[in-house]
């Protein structure tokens, strides 16, 4: 019997993450066509072609990218986000948001790129991957800014979530690997190997 569960198991290990992220991904797809649909529809009439929907998203999504790459936009941004950063628990869930989005963020001109490294301290054999998200202490209370440390994020697996540790730089070494190979890989405990 015990061959006929496994074989059954590897036969669901294998269909569950094919279908859960095609399930996802049509969820979204009928979302955004629905609301495409309800927003389109007036304009249109009863024309629609399917995946109108994704493609009037995806323009959307391009235009207020050019936007907010004008300078002249920076000033407006700060306005609309004026409520979000003021509100009591709105601004802590808002800017803890942002500020996750800004660290995968592509890098501009003159800042440090984002960086995944090893971390290990002297003396100890057991090594820890992280993500540096500061490479310096400026800005910090007192106490910390005067160190010459860097910050380093270390993912937990299964779930969203870790720690941020304050290390001598000497503890890090870079490796060559993405942010979003190494947060794939975190999410995962590191139990798949890189493609």
């Amino acid at each position: 019997m015990k061959p006929i569960y496994q074989t059954f198991f590897r036969g669901l290990i294998t269909f569950l993450p094919v279908a859960l992220t095609v399930y996802v991904l049509y969820l979204f797809i009928v979302w955004v066509e629905t609301i495409a649909m309800w927003a389109i529809r007036p304009l249109v009439g009863d024309f629609y072609l399917p995946g109108l929907g994704i493609l009037v998203g995806a323009a959307l999504i391009f235009g207020l990218g050019v936007l907010v790459s004008l300078p002249v936009m920076a000033r407006m941004l700060s306005w609309v986000e004026l409520p979000f950063n003021n509100l009591p628990v709105v601004k802590s869930i808002y800017s803890s948001l942002k500020s996750f989005a800004d660290y995968f963020a592509p890098s501009k001109s003159g800042e440090q790129p984002q960086q995944v490294v090893m971390l290990k301290m002297p003396d100890n054999e057991m090594t820890i991957v992280g993500l540096v998200t500061r490479q310096n202490m400026r800005g910090l209370p007192p106490g910390l800014a005067e160190l010459d440390h860097v910050g380093v994020y270390l993912p937990m697996g299964y779930m969203i979530g870790g720690y941020t540790v304050f290390v001598p730089r000497s503890w890090v070494t870079p490796i060559d690997m993405t942010v979003e190979e190494a947060m794939r890989s975190s999410l995962l405990a590191w139990m798949a190997s890189k493609k």
